[in-house]
């Protein structure tokens, strides 16, 4: 393993994990900060930077602003990730005689088999059942039950 250097110019820096680069933005006359994770190919946040005393360049990165950066940009990837996996995750209770049974969605994005496995489990989370459905199968309360009350038939409908 490499170990990573730490940068530290006026429009880059970097920790070795999080790589911040000032550049010029398109729109216009103004910079553009932009936040990468080491290995990822596009950046986190891009986002306006302020100019310098100049006005005309930008305004040198420091430990305070890099700081900031990183905490915002770890905020993005992480709310990212979580509505992600709210999109590909979904679940429902529903009561089964005297215990309730939760039932489970996860979505496989994957390229070339996408699909959903559909899992049943108990109060202590024991896996009572599971299925391999389509991956736009709608979840509800209803579907769930009839799949349980069917014995966890491996074709839900």
């Amino acid at each position: 393993m490499t170990e990573s250097l730490s940068i530290q110019e006026p429009t880059l820096w970097s920790d070795g994990r999080w790589t911040a680069r000032v550049v010029k933005n398109e729109d216009d006359d103004g910079w553009a900060v932009a936040m990468t994770l080491q290995g990822e190919s596009e950046p986190a946040l891009v986002g306006p930077w302020t100019m310098g005393r100049d006005k005309k360049n930008p305004k040198p990165l420091d430990t305070a602003a890099f700081h900031t950066l990183v905490k915002t940009a770890s905020e993005v990837l992480r709310r990212h990730e979580q509505q992600l996996h709210a999109r590909l995750n979904k679940s429902v209770s529903v009561g089964q005689g005297s215990e309730r049974i939760r039932v489970s969605l996860e979505i496989v994005p994957d390229e070339d088999n996408p699909h959903a496995i559909l899992r049943a489990q108990d109060e202590a989370g024991d896996e009572l059942g599971s299925a391999r459905v389509a991956p736009d199968f709608k979840l509800d309360a209803e579907r769930a039950r009839a799949w349980i009350e069917g014995g966890f038939e491996q074709k839900p409908r």
